[in-house]
């Protein structure tokens, strides 16, 4: 698990299965000290975030699985929850 920022949200007119209907959203994952940790990602949202709000992300295979309700989801990074400040 690692914490983020919410950048945006995303539109995709051909995309898996899988994925239609789940809203996706760009963020920027933070490190430790709070400073951006890597490239922004493409994450599967079923939390309602807004642009600005700092999110828990989590890259469990099973979760996707979990969130997307189908077993050969292509999702690898979802939102697990968004932090209060």
């Amino acid at each position: 698990m690692q914490t983020a920022n919410v950048l945006g949200s995303t539109h995709a007119t051909i995309k898996h299965s899988s994925l239609t209907g789940r809203r996706l959203v760009i963020v920027q994952p933070l490190g430790a000290g709070g400073d951006s940790d890597g490239p922004p990602l493409l994450v599967v949202d079923s939390m309602g975030t807004r642009k600005g709000d700092r999110v828990i992300i989590c890259s469990d295979g099973s979760y996707a699985r979990e969130v997307t309700g189908h077993e050969q989801t292509p999702a690898r990074w979802t939102v697990m929850g968004i932090c209060d400040d």
